[in-house]
């Protein structure tokens, strides 16, 4: 199996100064081509993988029949990322069977471990970043009573690499949140995760359109830039989940606290990036 503690930590370590042209938070088309770096060879890791388990039945549930899990579960302990996917996304979320984050966690680290390597254009990269990121948010809390306690900086490798590498928007989000939510946060700090935030925004990513427009309006360490940062917040509002409430009253206050002129270049600017998502 191979193992990707040591090229993460390359990855990052390259990627960190963030090359290329600063991130203008203007809604304009950046460079596609995110900051990233060639995988280093593969090489042999003194440990920090979990070992394979066995995945035990499943809970009764009439809507799982126990021949469809059963080929799912074979094929994931066949090396199929994509049922590996979908058997973690099944205990993270109860969906099916007893939830149970652990096995969860066994799941995506499955997936992490096989395709850390793999090209960012294969078929599977989405999955393969989406783990990374699954793995990470582990990372950020811990998981009670077992031996994933939280560790920060290992979340932080988890975000860097799916950010980095595959240039997933989802942990490019939540890497900028690490950077900018730091308590001591410095000036390179905030400059790293303004510019994920940026990227994440760009590719659509609706929570960090919404912190972006937040800090564009209120002026939050950004000089304010109220028709912008409303743009932002409407198009966040739009995608926003019934369960994201934060999303719409930021929305809501920033939109009372408007002026006519900041709405009227709101949507100039929201028919521009629409346009431009069309072209």
């Amino acid at each position: 199996m191979r193992t990707f503690e040591r090229t993460i930590i390359a990855l990052i370590l390259g990627a960190i100064p963030v090359a290329g042209p600063g991130f203008a938070f203007d809604g304009a088309p950046v460079n596609p081509q995110d900051a990233t770096l060639p995988i280093v060879s593969p090489q042999s890791s003194a440990g920090g993988v979990l070992k394979r388990v066995a995945v035990p039945a499943p809970a009764a549930n009439p809507a799982n029949s126990t021949t469809s899990f059963s080929s799912l579960q074979f094929a994931a302990e066949g090396g199929h990322p994509i049922a590996q996917w979908k058997l973690g996304r099944m205990y993270a979320e109860g969906d099916g069977v007893a939830q149970d984050d652990l096995r969860a966690f066994e799941y995506f680290s499955r997936i992490a471990n096989a395709h850390a390597e793999d090209s960012p254009s294969a078929p599977q990269a989405t999955i393969v970043a989406q783990a990374f990121v699954a793995l990470g948010r582990y990372y950020l809390n811990g998981i009670p009573n077992s031996k994933i306690k939280m560790d920060t900086e290992r979340a932080r490798e988890m975000f860097s690499y799916a950010a980095s590498y595959f240039g997933n928007a989802d942990a490019q989000y939540d890497l900028a949140r690490l950077y900018l939510k730091t308590p001591d946060a410095s000036r390179e700090d905030f400059r790293y995760g303004a510019r994920w935030l940026g990227l994440a925004a760009q590719k659509g990513q609706h929570q960090a359109q919404a912190l972006l427009g937040q800090m564009l309006f209120n002026g939050d360490r950004l000089p304010p830039q109220r028709a912008r940062g409303l743009m932002w917040l409407t198009l966040a509002r739009d995608s926003a989940g019934p369960d994201e409430m934060w999303i719409k009253e930021s929305y809501n206050r920033a939109f009372a606290k408007a002026s006519d002129d900041d709405r009227a270049m709101a949507l100039q600017m929201l028919e521009h990036w629409v346009q431009g998502r069309r072209d």
